[in-house]
C-alpha cells in the first residue's frame, strides 16, 4: 500500500468516527465561496489541520475545512477551500479531500469556483452551469501508480453528470435565478492570463478560467462519482476590460452574489440528495 494511500484511508478513518457514518454527497465550494458551510444545520466542522495529510488551507476565501450536517433537511458534508497546485502542494494533496470524501461514502459532487469571464456575453456576478472543462495545467492526479478503487483509464466524455446539469438548471428556473452554461479551462495559476493567453483560451472554446477544481473532478471520475459544478463569473478575463485584475475583486464578487449562489445550491441539494 502506498504512503498517500494508507493517508486517505487514515483521514477518511477520522473523519468518519467525527461526523458519526459516511455522507453519499459533498459539496467543495471555492474562492469567496464558503459561506454556504454557515447555512449547514447541526453542523460538524473539522478543520483540515486536524485530519491526518491535510496541511492548512492559506488562500484568502478558503477557510479550510469539512462540516458535516443538513442543508435544507438533506445531511451533506462541505469541503470549504480547497488546495491549489500554485501553493506548491502535490497532485496527491490537491486530490486528497475528494479522495477521503468518496472513502466517506461520497458519490454525488458539486464543486464550484471563481473564474474570469472568457465568453462576451458574460459579466461580474453571473453563475456559470459547467459543462465540460479543458484542463490546460499539464498534469493530473491519476498519473503514477493504479490505485485499486480508481479506474485506469476513465472515461470523461461527460465529465460532468447531464441529469446534475439537468437538476441545476431546474433548480435556477424554480429559483428565478438567471444562470449561463458553458465550459472551463483550468490553468495552474498564480498569475492571470495575458490578453494573448485569453484570446488563445476564446479559440480553444473555453467561456471561463481558473485554477482549480479540474484535478478533482478528474479524480471524482476516476472514482465513479457523479459531478456537477458552477462558475462564479468573477471579472472579465485581461484584455476585455481596461480594469486591472485582483483577487480582491474576485473576494468582492463572491460576497455579492453568495445569497444567490447559496440559494441555487440549497434548492439543488433538495432535488439530488435522497431525503
Amino acid at each position: 500500500m502506498s504512503a498517500n494511500v494508507e493517508m486517505v484511508e487514515r483521514a477518511a478513518a477520522m473523519v468518519r468516527g467525527k461526523i458519526g457514518g459516511d455522507i453519499g454527497t459533498a459539496l467543495i465550494l471555492g474562492s469567496g465561496l464558503g459561506g454556504l458551510a454557515d447555512r449547514i444545520e447541526d453542523p460538524i466542522s473539522i478543520p483540515y489541520r486536524a485530519i491526518p495529510g491535510f496541511p492548512p488551507a492559506n488562500v484568502p476565501g478558503h477557510a479550510g475545512r469539512f462540516v458535516a450536517g443538513t442543508l435544507g433537511a438533506r445531511r451533506v458534508i462541505v469541503a470549504a477551500g480547497r488546495y491549489h497546485l500554485y501553493e506548491g502542494h502535490t497532485l496527491d494533496t490537491v486530490a486528497m479531500p475528494t479522495r477521503v470524501l468518496h472513502a466517506c461514502g461520497v458519490r454525488t459532487l458539486f464543486v464550484s469556483n471563481a473564474a474570469g469571464g472568457i465568453n462576451r456575453m458574460m459579466r461580474a456576478g453571473d453563475l456559470m452551469i459547467i459543462e465540460d472543462h479543458i484542463n490546460l495545467m499539464s498534469r493530473t492526479p491519476l498519473a503514477g501508480p493504479s490505485r485499486a478503487d480508481e479506474t485506469r483509464f476513465p472515461d470523461m466524455s461527460a465529465p460532468y453528470d447531464p441529469a446534475l446539469i439537468r437538476a441545476l438548471r431546474d433548480s435556477a428556473l424554480e429559483c428565478g435565478i438567471p444562470v449561463t452554461s458553458g465550459v472551463y479551462a483550468a490553468l495552474i495559476g498564480p498569475g492571470y492570463e495575458t490578453p494573448a493567453e485569453v484570446r488563445m483560451l476564446e479559440t480553444l472554446g473555453a467561456d471561463a478560467v481558473g485554477m482549480s477544481t479540474v484535478p478533482e473532478v478528474l479524480t471524482a471520475r476516476a472514482l465513479g462519482m457523479r459531478v456537477a459544478g458552477v462558475s462564479c463569473i468573477t471579472n472579465v478575463a485581461a484584455g476585455m476590460s481596461n480594469t486591472p485584475l485582483s483577487h480582491a475583486e474576485v473576494l468582492d464578487t463572491t460576497a455579492r452574489v453568495a445569497a444567490t449562489f447559496e440559494r441555487l445550491v440549497t434548492e439543488f441539494v433538495q432535488r439530488v440528495v435522497p431525503a
